[in-house]
Parts: structure tokens; sequence; C-alpha cells
């Protein structure tokens, strides 16, 4: 297929994911199911061309920046809360169903072996990092859910990958050693975790070294990738360096850039990860529908039953393992109960049932190599990337589709009382750490009174606005002169300053920062001063 013919098919399938993902919102349902859908109707299409993806691409191309971007939106400070919970589900689920898969696997497909069984356990094993983002921003599940959904799915992968490239080497031609795959992992996640931070302390320095804003944002697209690929050249986990870079940057990012310079890098990142994970997914599904042919006829229907198999097995596993985990260490340690009570069982059962598998088990399927060391074909290759697929169609639809009803039907839905707390309170400390600064410039030399006093009535009636009395105060921010901007830059500088501090001291989440920080850039546009920075 020359390149002409590719740039028509990107074209048409982004049309595709454009009218799929609306046709989504009007039916309320998640996208990825929808798109999942689209792209194997289209597969089984007659007269289509085929469109073989490369795994390489799904990799480094698809992969790093939406781990960046789903550990930047993760709160730090919720994720080491839950980092008890978060390493059950990443680590031990992830070992658990690639054991029970990998026997399953055995006992349906007569002649598979133990290394070729593993390799499709681990590849089926991680849940899906956009399947839970998606679903932790459409449903109005209980935070601290969303959280450990969030977690699982950024740190799984690196333990799924690890035990799949073990596999995969004994079964071209290597042997499985345990104690040398253990040592791996924890080689690859700390080599991984530095690489992350590393690559975040270098991307501040260079947002930090310039002022122009699309330069800046071109710094924060080039990050992800240069974690991924030094990831991948030093053997470390490039998944944990893209998660370690991510909550890096985010930590720091606040003070690195301008107003304009974030605004503009959310709007560009955002349209980046809507187009990345719409195509992901409608290609899984082109992917699936062109397998018809990868598979003789009178096996097919033997390789589908394997997969409905693996598929129930990877969700029984889950549905066993999650009680299991928030039961046992509860059980053993009366310091830990009264510290963290039992969570309630729909909590569970929602932590449970959400299982979406997506663009890892994807990638890793293609990524089977297509001999052994030997030169012979590798055993069971297209029946494991069929069972693959089939397990990601099954966990989207049926897991997919039935989490909202569940939520509603367990009245699961909560409201986001604790954040609205911190918000009012953040809005306050933000507030009076802005009148604070009015005071202190107060007598200061070519400060005009009447700029001063004006910011001040306007910070003092948003505090009695918080406080539930008093009016709503006019817009405050356009208004000609120098010197009233630079007031107004050092009043949004100082409830800037205090809103870092409130999550540094973890009074407040990265949630509320965000949407606060938000509302400061927009104010600092308006004012005409979105281009200067905090000063360090």
């Amino acid at each position: 297929m020359d390149g002409l013919h590719q740039l028509e098919i990107v074209i048409l399938l982004l049309a595709v994911v454009l009218l799929l993902t609306t046709v989504a919102q009007k039916l309320a349902v998640p996208y990825p199911i929808l798109l999942v859908i689209g792209g194997l109707i289209l597969g089984l299409l007659p007269g289509l061309p085929t469109v073989t993806l490369s795994p390489d691409l799904v990799f480094l191309v698809f992969l790093p920046p939406i781990l960046w971007a789903a550990a930047y939106f993760t709160s730090w400070r919720e994720f080491k809360e839950n980092l008890r919970p978060i390493s059950w589900l990443a680590v031990g689920l992830v070992l658990a169903t690639t054991a029970a898969v990998a026997a399953v696997a055995r006992a349906v497909l007569p002649g598979l072996g133990w290394a070729e069984a593993i390799a499709l356990g681990a590849i089926v094993s991680p849940p899906d990092a956009v399947s839970a983002t998606a679903i932790g921003k459409r449903l109005r599940i209980p935070r601290r859910v969303v959280t450990i959904l969030e977690g699982e799915s950024l740190v799984n992968d690196a333990t799924a990958l690890v035990l799949y490239r073990a596999a995969v080497g004994a079964a071209v031609g290597g042997s499985f050693v345990l104690g040398d795959t253990l040592l791996q992992f924890v080689l690859a996640a700390v080599g991984g975790v530095a690489i992350g931070i590393v690559v975040g302390m270098v991307s501040r320095w260079a947002l930090c070294a310039t002022t122009d804003s699309f330069t800046e944002i071109a710094i924060t697209l080039l990050a992800p990738y240069l974690a991924w690929v030094l990831g991948e050249v030093t053997h470390a986990s490039a998944v944990l360096a893209c998660v370690a870079g991510g909550l890096h940057v985010r930590q720091h990012f606040s003070a690195a850039v301008a107003p304009v310079t974030r605004l503009q890098a959310r709007a560009v990142w955002d349209l980046l990860i809507f187009v990345l994970n719409g195509f992901i997914f409608i290609l899984i599904g082109l992917q699936l529908g062109a397998l018809r042919t990868a598979i003789p006829a009178d096996r097919f229907g033997a390789v589908l039953m394997a997969g409905a198999a693996v598929s129930l097995t990877a969700i029984v596993v889950r549905l066993a393992w999650v009680p299991a985990a928030a039961a046992l260490p509860r059980l053993m340690s009366a310091t830990l109960r009264a510290r963290d009570p039992m969570p309630p069982w729909p909590h569970i059962f929602v932590t449970a049932w959400t299982g979406m598998r997506g663009i890892v088990t994807l990638a890793a399927a293609l990524a089977l190599p297509v001999t052994t060391a030997a030169g012979t074909p590798f055993p069971f290759r297209a029946e494991i990337i069929l069972i693959s697929f089939a397990v990601i169609l099954a966990t989207l639809v049926l897991q997919g589709l039935s989490l909202t009803p569940i939520i509603r039907a367990l009245h699961l839905e909560e409201g986001r009382g604790l954040l609205e707390r911190e918000e009012m309170l953040a809005r306050e400390q933000a507030a009076s750490a802005a009148l604070g600064r009015l005071d202190g410039m107060a007598g200061e030399d070519g400060v005009r009174g009447g700029h001063v006093e004006r910011l001040r009535i306007h910070y003092s009636r948003q505090l009695q606005r918080f406080a539930g009395s008093g009016p709503v105060d006019a817009d405050c921010s356009v208004e000609a002169g120098e010197q009233f901007r630079q007031l107004r830059h050092d009043t949004l500088t100082a409830e800037r300053l205090a809103l870092i501090q409130l999550r540094n001291d973890g009074t407040i989440s990265d949630e509320v920062l965000h949407r606060l920080e938000h509302e400061l850039d927009v104010e600092a546009l308006r004012a005409g001063i979105g281009e200067r920075r905090v000063p360090r």
C-alpha cells in the first residue's frame, strides 16, 4: 500500500472516529466500546484494504503520551495513600491472572507449551489505562475507586511486560528462570523510575530555560517519547519511565511555564490524546476483523471458544482477587483495620468488575515473534493473537456496557463532597494570600493606593461570598495601565503559590489544583499578563 493510500485510510479512520465518538456521547456509552465494534465491522466488510498494525507503532507512537498524560493527571497524594491496594492489583493480580490464564489455555489448546501459555497470560493480564481514565472522568464514582483503578493501570503494564518478555524469550529458544525474572523486574522497575525522574528534571530545566510557548509545548510532547526510548535502550521499564516522568513534571509544571503556555499545552494534549485513543480502539476492531483469515476455518470456532474461556478466567480471577486483597491484609493487621476500615462491598465489586483490556494487550499480542531461534514458526502465534483480541472485545463490551447500570443499581454514584470542601478551603486560602500580598505592597513607593484598594475590595468580597454572604464581585481583570497589571500579576502569583503549597502539604488534591489553576490562568490571560511566569 503506497503512502497516498495510507494517508487516505488515516483520514477515513479519523472521520469514523469522530462520528462514532459523537454517537457514543449521544448513547451515553463509553466510546472505546463503540470504536472497537465499529472497527470490527469495518474489518469484516469485503473489498476494504487490510490495515496492518505494527507493534512498534503502538508501543512507540501511541503508548508513551497516553501513559504520560494519565500520570500527569493522577493525584500523587492519592496515589501514595492507596499504594498498598494499587500494588496488590498491579503486581499480585497480574501474576495471579497470568498463572490462571496459562493453566486454562493449556487445557483448552492441546499442545500449547508453558512458555507460550504464560506469554498469553501476561498479554491479557493488565487492564487498560485509557479505559480506566475514561470511566473515571465520565462516571461520578467514589474518588478512591477511581484512584485505585487509574493507579493500577499505570503500573500493571510494567509487571505484565516483564513476564511477557521472559516467557517469549523462553518460547523462542531460551529458558525461564524465576529468580532471573524477579531480578529483571526489580531492576527494570528501579531503572524505569530513575529514568522517568531524570527526564522529568531535564524537561523542567528546559521549560524554565525558554520563554517561547511553542517551544515549551514541543518539550512537553518530546518528553514522553524520550523517556520511553531511554527505557527501551537501557532495558528498563519504559512504562514506569513515562509514569514517573509524568508524575514528576506535574509536581513542578505550575511554576515552570506561563499561564498562556499551560492553557495552550492543555488544548494540544487534549486533542492529541483524543486522537490517539480514538485510533487505537478502532484499530483494535480492524485487527480483530482481519484475523479471520489468519486461522484455518475449521479451527476458528475452537479458538474463539478458547478465547471465551480465557476471557471468563480473566474476569473471574479479578472478581475473586479484589475482595481477597481487600480483606486478607485487614484480617492479619489490627492496625490496618483501625487506620483503613474495610471498604463498602459495592466499592469492592465495581473495582473488581472494571477490568477492560486495551492498548498494551493489543501491542504485546502483535509483537509476538514470527519465528523461534531455530527458524520454526512461533508456536500458536495466530491463536494467541486471536484469543488476546477476543479478551479485549469481551471485556470492553461485557464489562464496559454493564458498568454504568451496575453503578446506578448499587447507588454508587456519589457527589464530590470532599473535593468541594477542599476547593472551598483552597479558594479561601488563595484569596487570603492575595490580600496579604496587597497589605505588603500598600506602602511601597510608586504603588497607587486606588489600585490596591480596588483589588482589596475584590478579594474581600470573594471571602465573603465563600462564607455564604456578600455580593458577586464585578470583574476586575481588565484595567488599563502597566501598574495595575503588575499588581494583578502579583496577586495571582500569591494565589498560585498558596495553591501549590496546599497541594504540596497534602491539604488539597491535584484535581483541585488543576481546576483552580486553570481559572487563574484564564484570569491572567484576560488581564493581559498571560505570558508572565511565577517568579523563581
